[in-house]
């Protein structure tokens, strides 16, 4: 039986039973799922001093009888932050599997590591399986959140099987990842100095200890900052070589959402410079749905990028100095906008007796070109769509890069005018105004862009 929460009991501690009944009582009506037992179940390590919700990091004492509790309050915080979290089911994100899946080890220590933890329990455990040890209370649950019911599994030629989450749950679980590891950090070291301040007649006693354990409610975590253009115009070959940059651009927010923080140095694959640090989420977001090495799948996803936070996204990528000189996008997302935004007129459309607007645009969108990004004005884009029931792969149009490129430069003024103010001159002139096909290399993964 579930206990009954107390208000002001034990100085406003309450027990890990009582507080998986508050947990669950407090987010019944949140977007994102959450645990019933997210004190009581794996992973959740009460007796390690603190137990993770959503991205707060919440401490556990040791009360009265020795029984594990935990403030009243900082349930409730937790809680609170967690139902202002807006999701949509629509807006997924593949977590899995990758091709370097199999060289990554699980953690059994107390840090989330929530993507290899997914991907150790679905890639060993059969449907049977998964379901026993979900009955059986085992690793039921990530800081508190459910995961299993918001999960998508897709299946591609009926063997391929990809994971996809919210996009909304994707930033929260790598928000709680990063607040445990420099929870965890800042508790060490104030056990290292507390270690080397007792006399010698304590250290058996500091020995101990298992893990940091401390009764206060306050979290010993900096605040992270906002990115200040702190590492504009490094070149992200020389940056990325320096072995302290992990830590460093863990200490920044994610610079487009400026919500998450960040865990990748985002930077142009045809110029070779940092734009900024940027969190998982958007970093896989912007990337494009690469079909072969000069083919795009042209999804929804583009919507957002185009669309909703057009400002955002341009004045990340024009970041790179090269980018920003030409008045452009790299090759690949400058295909993407030409078959999104300058082709969309021309894409078929057919009746739809759902939709308010009575037609919706048919078939799967892609672009492809011509050529190489190593010299990618003498390029050429290939608008077309798949699967269209007058015609499957139905050319729309050919556009050359120049042209492309103008189209852009057009579009930018008219649509972010602050963006296109801060770029530099027109240097369009040298590009050839004929297309000269150039023969691409696919041997290897040198045109790997993303």
């Amino acid at each position: 039986m579930a206990e009954r929460v107390t208000p002001g009991r034990m100085g406003d501690l309450i027990t890990l039973g009582a507080a998986d009944a508050l947990w669950a009582g407090l987010t019944a009506g949140s977007t994102v799922p959450t645990a019933f037992a997210a004190f009581t179940r794996s992973p959740a390590h009460a007796q390690m001093g603190y137990v993770l919700l959503g991205g707060c990091v919440v401490v556990t004492v040791k009360a009265g009888g020795g029984r594990w509790s935990v403030a009243e309050a900082e349930v409730r915080r937790a809680a609170a932050e967690l139902n202002a979290v807006e999701m949509d089911r629509r807006d997924l994100v593949r977590i899995g599997p990758f091709r370097d899946w199999a060289k990554l080890e699980h953690d059994e220590g107390t840090l989330l590591r929530w993507r290899r933890r997914i991907a150790r329990e679905l890639q060993e455990l059969g449907e049977p399986e998964r379901a026993a040890r979900c009955d059986d209370g085992r690793l039921c649950h990530l800081a508190g959140i459910d995961w299993r019911r918001i999960l998508v599994e897709k299946t591609r030629d009926r063997k391929t099987r990809t994971w996809w989450l919210p996009r909304a749950v994707v930033r929260l679980l790598d928000a709680a990842e990063h607040t445990e590891t420099r929870w965890l950090r800042a508790a060490r070291t104030r056990q290292a100095g507390a270690t080397v301040a007792e006399s010698p007649s304590h250290h058996r006693q500091a020995r101990t200890v298992d893990a940091p354990q401390t009764t206060s409610s306050h979290r010993p975590i900096a605040p992270l900052r906002p990115y200040n253009e702190e590492l504009k115009g490094h070149l992200y070959s020389v940056l990325s070589r320096k072995p302290s940059i992990s830590r460093k651009v863990a200490e920044w927010t994610c610079a487009v959402c400026r919500t998450a923080p960040a865990a990748v140095l985002d930077h142009c694959h045809e110029h070779g410079y940092v734009r900024a640090p940027v969190c998982h989420s958007c970093n896989t977001q912007e990337r494009p749905d690469h079909l072969y090495s000069n083919h795009i799948r042209v999804t929804n996803r583009y919507t957002r990028l185009f669309h909703t936070h057009t400002a955002d996204w341009l004045r990340h990528w024009h970041r790179c100095p090269g980018c920003r000189a030409r008045t452009t996008l790299p090759l690949p997302h400058l295909a993407a906008w030409t078959a999104h935004i300058a082709c969309r007129p021309l894409r078929p459309t057919h009746r739809d007796p759902s939709s308010s607007r009575g037609r919706k645009p048919c078939g799967a969108l892609r672009v492809s070109w011509t050529g190489s990004h190593h010299a990618p004005g003498s390029c050429q884009f290939t608008v077309a769509v798949d699967l269209c029931p007058s015609g499957e792969h139905r050319v729309l149009a050919h556009v050359p890069y120049r042209e492309a490129a103008e189209r852009f430069r057009t579009w930018l003024t008219e649509t972010v005018p602050a963006v296109a103010a801060e770029a530099g001159p027109d240097r369009l002139d040298d590009l050839p105004a004929q297309v000269r096909p150039v023969i691409a290399d696919t041997s290897g993964e040198g045109l790997a862009l993303f």
